[in-house]
C-alpha cells in the first residue's frame, strides 16, 4: 500500500508542478516571483499528501 501512495504522490507533485510552469509562463511572472510560487506550491502539496497518509494509515 506504502508504493502505490508514494508513485501516487510523486505524480501529483509532477502535474502540479508543471501546471504551475504553465500558469507562470502565460502570466509572465518574473523570474524572482517563479521561485516564491513553485515554493508555495510544493509546501502545500507536501502538507496535503502528508495528512492523506496519516488519514490512510493512522485512522
Amino acid at each position: 500500500m506504502l508504493f502505490p501512495l508514494i508513485m501516487f504522490a510523486v505524480f501529483i507533485l509532477y502535474i502540479i508542478n508543471s501546471m504551475a510552469d504553465a500558469f507562470c509562463a502565460r502570466r509572465e511572472v518574473p523570474t524572482e516571483k517563479q521561485a516564491k510560487v513553485f515554493r508555495v506550491t510544493n509546501i502545500c502539496l507536501t502538507i496535503l499528501l502528508t495528512s492523506t497518509y496519516v488519514k490512510l494509515f493512522f485512522t
